[in-house]
């Protein structure tokens, strides 16, 4: 059974997708999704949509270690198809921060 401390860092991501584009974005991912579940030290994933501003995701993401995201998936080929996918959507580019638990 997978312990929740397999999974210490939590990235987090504010998406926002151009206007009228997020039903198409909610597409895109799902076709993405699998790519980053099928990477080296990940744990999970939530993707949530923000009530106020519909064009706006959060991305939570649960990994082993910082370097599984940054190294192994963004150094991969699934990654590129990621990009293809996503990338396009994003007005500005988010920012990506990994965080830890303090306990």
């Amino acid at each position: 059974m997978v312990s929740p401390t397999d999974y210490p860092v939590l990235e987090m991501a504010v998406l926002s997708v151009k206007l009228g584009q997020a039903e198409a974005f909610k597409v895109a991912f799902s076709a993405a999704e699998p790519i980053i579940s099928a990477a080296r030290g990940f744990g999970g994933l939530e993707l949530r949509r923000c009530v106020e501003n519909d064009h706006r995701f959060l991305l939570l993401v649960k990994w082993d270690a910082v370097a599984s995201h940054e190294t192994s998936f963004r150094g991969s080929l699934g990654y590129q198809e990621w990009k293809r996918l996503l990338h396009h959507f994003y007005e500005p580019f988010p920012t990506v921060e990994h965080y830890v638990a303090l306990t």
